[in-house]
C-alpha cells in the first residue's frame, strides 16, 4: 500500500490511532462503536442526508452516547451533512417517510449511493483531522453493490490515492447477521433497548410495520432474547415468509 502524507498530522494527540464510526443510533451501529473502543479510541461521525427518519435517530444517538457503555475512549459526536434531497425525486419513500411494508425483502430497500456519500463524506474528514480508519456496519448477506468487499477495497485505494491520506475503510460486521450482532452487543453491555432500527418512528418508538423491524425483531426471535425497545406497535407473530 502506498504511503500517503497526512493532510494534518495527528499523531502527538492520538488522532492517527483513532477509528472514524459511523452511527446513526442503530442497533448494528451502536454495537460496532462498543466493538471498536477495544480497538482504542474512536471519533463517532453521525452524517445527516435528509432522510426523514434522520432526526430521531439523531436523538437516540447522543442518549446511547451518554450511557456508561461509551463514556470512555469515545470522543464528542461529530455531525456532518451530505444531502440527497436534490438527486433523489422528492416522492422517494426515504424523504416522504413512507418505508417498505413489514415483509418487504431488503433488496427493496436500497438507497442508491448511500455508502458512496457516506465514505466520501467522512473520508475527507477524517483527511483533515488525520484520522486512518474508518468503520461502518454492514452485515452478512446484505445484497447492495455498495456494501461488497469488492467496493470497500475499492473506495479504499480511490480515497487514499485522491485525498493523499492513507485510509482504511473496516467492515467488521460483513461475516454476522442480526443475531450475531445482538449477541455481540449483550456481550459487550450495549443498551440495545435505547437503539432504533425504524424506517418510520413514531415518538422515539419502532413503528412495527416496516422491513427493519421486522429484521430486528426475526433477529432477537432468533437469538430468544425479548426486544424490549420501545415499539408504537409490536406484532404477535414476527416470522414471515420471504
Amino acid at each position: 500500500m502506498l504511503n500517503y502524507p497526512m493532510v494534518v498530522d495527528g499523531s502527538k494527540n492520538g488522532q492517527a490511532s483513532t477509528t472514524a464510526v459511523l452511527c446513526s443510533g442503530g442497533l448494528d451501529s451502536a454495537v460496532l462503536l462498543a466493538h471498536e473502543t477495544r480497538r482504542g479510541e474512536v471519533q463517532p461521525v453521525f452524517i445527516a442526508s435528509g432522510l426523514a427518519w434522520e432526526a430521531v435517530e439523531r436523538d437516540v444517538l447522543g442518549r446511547l452516547l451518554g450511557t456508561s457503555t461509551f463514556s470512555t475512549g469515545v470522543r464528542p459526536l461529530v455531525e456532518l451533512s451530505s444531502p440527497v434531497r436534490d438527486v433523489y425525486p422528492a416522492t422517494h419513500w426515504a424523504l416522504e417517510g413512507t418505508p417498505p411494508a413489514y415483509d418487504t425483502p431488503d433488496r427493496d430497500v436500497y438507497l442508491v449511493g448511500r455508502n458512496i456519500l457516506l465514505l466520501s463524506k467522512v473520508a475527507t474528514f477524517c483527511a483533515i483531522h488525520g484520522i486512518g480508519r474508518v468503520a461502518l456496519g454492514p452485515l452478512a448477506g446484505n445484497p447492495f453493490p455498495d456494501a461488497t468487499l469488492e467496493f470497500f477495497t475499492a473506495m479504499e485505494a480511490v480515497l487514499s490515492a485522491g485525498l493523499a491520506h492513507q485510509l482504511k475503510i473496516l467492515a467488521p460486521f460483513a461475516t454476522l447477521h442480526k443475531k450475531d450482532v445482538i449477541e455481540l452487543g449483550v456481550s459487550l453491555g450495549v443498551p440495545l433497548e435505547f437503539t432504533l432500527s425504524c424506517m418510520k418512528p413514531l415518538d422515539r418508538k419502532h413503528c412495527g410495520r416496516c422491513s427493519k423491524c421486522r429484521e430486528r425483531l426475526q433477529a432477537f426471535e432468533a437469538v430468544g432474547l425479548e426486544d424490549t425497545a420501545a415499539y408504537a406497535f409490536k406484532p404477535l407473530e414476527v416470522t414471515t415468509d420471504r
